[in-house]
């Protein structure tokens, strides 16, 4: 091991193409000079344009994986992918923050595929709070952070009340007023994160990149502020490395 990377893991589904999950995770931690492990949630059956299946990863052996990890090695930051539930989550939360309260933890909340795959649903609000209390930041892009509410149907005021709980990182690619402006919600505050090349190409997996960049500055013991301005010019970068939907990796 280099002694001088420090530790990150990414706990998410494995995607065989490598645009998106834990292969995704693993390229974009190398790019940081940060050395990746991975705890696989699921194995699918996909590729960049349709997803066909999932096949989800017992929730105990998960939990024996991470308890290893912790066990042997001092984990900076944890970014967390697709899971099944809401009680999945919080159970890898917990321990995480069991073993090392002071590991930062990422969650990115992948609610369903581009192709309308649901992966799990927020039916439980309290424990939902019980989750966000215990996480850094979530990245919920405006779709998604829907369906954090069941009444409210503004993102911005959505993020705000989330926000209350952890940080918020409202990605700007489906932002109908300003596109590609990200704000991000740190309580009280909110700072809009503009984008510096709007002419870009769509990617398959391209908020698994941007949420494990954000771990990776993280593990590297930057303020969540700059890790989100950091990351942020990562993925645009990924975004313009080619006009396919998988892209390539590169600082």
């Amino acid at each position: 091991m280099q002694e001088n990377r420090p530790f990150a893991v990414t706990i998410a589904g494995f995607d065989p193409t490598g645009g998106a999950g834990v292969l995704a995770d693993i390229k974009t931690f190398e790019q940081h000079h940060v050395y990746g492990f991975a705890v696989n949630t699921g194995n699918t059956i996909q590729t960049e344009k349709e997803f066909f299946e999932m096949h989800w990863t017992d929730q105990a052996f998960v939990l024996r994986s991470l308890d290893k990890l912790f066990e042997n090695y001092s984990i900076k930051a944890v970014k967390i992918g697709i899971v099944p539930s809401i009680d999945y989550l919080k159970k890898i939360v917990l321990l995480v923050k069991r073993l090392s309260p002071k590991t930062k933890i990422v969650w990115d909340t992948v609610l369903k595929s581009t192709t309308e795959f649901s992966f799990i649903t927020i039916d439980n609000q309290a424990v939902l709070i019980d989750i966000l209390e215990q996480i850094d930041l979530i990245t919920p892009n405006y779709n998604e952070i829907l369906q954090f509410s069941k009444a409210e149907k503004n993102p911005n005021l959505i993020a705000h009340e989330l926000s209350k709980h952890c940080a918020v990182l409202l990605k700007g690619g489906h932002n109908p007023l300003a596109i590609g402006v990200d704000c991000l919600y740190l309580g009280k505050e909110i700072f809009p994160l503009a984008p510096n090349n709007t002419l870009v190409f769509e990617k398959h997996g391209s908020g698994c990149v941007l949420s494990s960049a954000i771990t990776a500055n993280l593990a590297l013991g930057l303020d969540l502020k700059t890790a989100c301005i950091n990351a942020k010019i990562y993925i645009e970068t990924y975004l313009d490395s080619n006009p396919t939907k998988l892209g390539y990796h590169h600082v």
